[in-house]
This record gives C-alpha cells, sequence and structure tokens, in this order.
C-alpha cells in the first residue's frame, strides 16, 4: 500500500483513484457514540435557539431575525447529518440510519427516502454528461448550447443566473419540490409515503406552533431559518461540482472513481464552516468513497495530505464559480459565456 505514495501524483489516471478507494476503506465504520455525540450537539443547540428566538420574539424582532439566521447553520449542519445517513455512513445499522434519517428530514423539510434515491442517481452518475438528472444542476455543453433555439438559450441563462440558482431555487426546492415525489411519481408507494408522511408531519410540528404563538414563529423563525439554510445548502452543492477543472466525460470514457476525485472539489473553508457544515466541502474524498462517516474526512486530509491538495478551492475562488455555466469539451473545462463568445463568437 504504501508505494503508492511514493508514485508522483498523477490526477488522469484511473487506477490512481481506484487505488485511493482501496485505502479509504479503512475509515468506513461509524463509531457509534462519536455519531449520538455529533448528533446531540447539533440537535440540542437547534431547538434552543429556536426556543431563544421565540421567547426574543417580545422584546426584539431583529433579535429574532438574527438567531434565526444562526439557527440556519444548525439545519446545515442536521441536513449534512441526514445526508450521512442516507450513505449508510453514520451508524452500522441501517434501519436506525433510515429512521434518524426521517426523523430530521422533518426538521430539514425533505422528504428522506425521496432524497436519498435522488441523490444516490447523482452519486451513480456525477461527471457523466449523459446521466445529468436527478439531484443535478443542469450544466450544457457547448455543443449542447450552441443547438437550442434562443428562447431556451434564455430559459438556460435564467436557470443559472446567481439570484435564480441561490434564492429562488432553494425556496422552489424545499418549500414546493420536495412536498411531491417528482421524479419518482411512478416508483412505487414508497416515495409517496415518504413525502406525504414528511408532509404531515411538518404540518403538525407548524400547526403546533402557530397554536402557541400563532405566525409570529412561523414567520420569524421557521421560514428565514430554512430558507437561508437552503440557500447554504444549493451553494455548497454548487461549488462542490460547478468549478472549472471539474471533471465530465462521455458515457463510454467515463469512470466512475476518476469523476469522483477530480469532478468533485476540496472547499478549503475556515475550522468553523467546517463544523458548521458537517466536513462537506471534503467532497472529493466523500464522492470517492461515500460510505466514510463526515467526522473522519478530516482525518483522511492530516494522513494523506496529498488528498488535501486535490481540487481544493478556497472561499475567494469559489466566487469566481458562479460565472461558469458551459462546459467545453475540448478545453475540459466550465467556461464562462464570455470565455464562450470570445472563442466561439456570437451564436
Amino acid at each position: 500500500m504504501n508505494k503508492i505514495f511514493n508514485k508522483e501524483v498523477n490526477k488522469n489516471s484511473i487506477d490512481k483513484a481506484r487505488d485511493w478507494v482501496q485505502i479509504l476503506a479503512k475509515y468506513r465504520t461509524p463509531n457509534l457514540y462519536r455519531s449520538i455525540f455529533e448528533l446531540i450537539i447539533t440537535f440540542i443547540p437547534f431547538i434552543l435557539i429556536w426556543a431563544l428566538a421565540w421567547y426574543c420574539l417580545s422584546y426584539s424582532v431583529w433579535i429574532t431575525l438574527i438567531l434565526s439566521a444562526f439557527n440556519s447553520l444548525f439545519i446545515l449542519r442536521l441536513f449534512v447529518i441526514q445526508h450521512d445517513c442516507g450513505h449508510s455512513s453514520f451508524f452500522k445499522s441501517r434501519a436506525v440510519s433510515d429512521w434518524v434519517g426521517r426523523f430530521i428530514g422533518v426538521l430539514t423539510i425533505t422528504p428522506y427516502d425521496v432524497w436519498r434515491r435522488t441523490h444516490s442517481e447523482h452519486h451513480s452518475g456525477a461527471g457523466n454528461l449523459g446521466r445529468q438528472g436527478m439531484g443535478d444542476i443542469n450544466t450544457k455543453t457547448v455543443s449542447e448550447y450552441q443547438a437550442l433555439s434562443q428562447f431556451q438559450k434564455f430559459i438556460y441563462r435564467l436557470y443559472r443566473n446567481p439570484f435564480v440558482l441561490f434564492a429562488i431555487i432553494p425556496t422552489y426546492l424545499f418549500m414546493l419540490q420536495n412536498r411531491l415525489p417528482l421524479g419518482l411519481m411512478n416508483s412505487g408507494s414508497r416515495y409517496w409515503l415518504s413525502a406525504m408522511g414528511t408532509n404531515l408531519s411538518i404540518a403538525i410540528v407548524l400547526s403546533t406552533i402557530y397554536y402557541f404563538g400563532g405566525w409570529a414563529p412561523v414567520c420569524l423563525i421557521f421560514l428565514p431559518s430554512t430558507l437561508l439554510a437552503a440557500t447554504f445548502g444549493v451553494w455548497l452543492f454548487y461549488v462542490q461540482h460547478q468549478f472549472e477543472d471539474t471533471h465530465w466525460d462521455h458515457e463510454e470514457e467515463w469512470d466512475m472513481h476518476e469523476a469522483a476525485l477530480e469532478g468533485s472539489s476540496h472547499y478549503d473553508l475556515p475550522l468553523v464552516l467546517h463544523w458548521f457544515s458537517a466536513n462537506i466541502g471534503i467532497h472529493h474524498i466523500h464522492h470517492l468513497y461515500s460510505r466514510i462517516p463526515f467526522y473522519r474526512l478530516p482525518q483522511i486530509v492530516k494522513d494523506y495530505p496529498v488528498l488535501s491538495e486535490n481540487q481544493r478551492l478556497s472561499i475567494y475562488e469559489s466566487f469566481a464559480c458562479v460565472k461558469l455555466h458551459l462546459w467545453d469539451e475540448n478545453d475540459r473545462k466550465l467556461i464562462s459565456y464570455k470565455q464562450f463568445h470570445r472563442k466561439y463568437g456570437k451564436v
């Protein structure tokens, strides 16, 4: 095994990516006590901040809104724990993972079984140009964009607009799309039960809140914290795969392991943001071996520094990613509309 690390790093080696899968397997086993601890230190503060924000409604709407905004970070962390449950990486027991994930799904207003299925589609086809769909951000190749009508180009550009992508779409996804098992409508009762069961649970929780507090806690605590967490989540998902040197291939050239390592970023966040995002920024390792609990990912980066540099993306660099919209198959990188027009002309 050690001889693998004596080799010069070759980012274009499929075998290298596959070698990493074997190496990372030793990190996959979750620690029950650590998982419970991580759940407690996320859920308890979430509840306490919710209660404090509610209490502050009698004194200051602004303090309530500030607390709601802060609590969105705990919702984000709960979502990543739910995410780990979906990968069976948080508990050894599949049943325990599923039921914890379903409970958290009420707090994140995300039907767990529906999300788990669509997210598995994302993992199984990440970086495959022929398998974009559920759980992905729509990305056109240059040739696909050139073939669109003017109206279709307008719709695509509207979709990729930062305000639409990070404000409107998160609201739509979490408030509307999650209420139905879209994409899985004819895939069996399991997904309908997941969506309707989550909806019913959310309705019970919000009705209870309304009964005791009226519309104020719903509008000033639930909505701001949930929508802000949704925006953070969509932003993280975007920069995890939408960066200049990401990796895409057609079906015949595509390799899952290479796409995982090269097509997912290492989002180099400050430690506090790594904590609130439950290390999801170490996304290249997660995609390469999704059964690893989030709390083991930093140790892997420490043990194998070569992985720390792979597809590394700083916060400052991540802001430039919003300008990238099209996959240039010739240069094998994401480009902006400005770069497209400069290279291919007005089309």
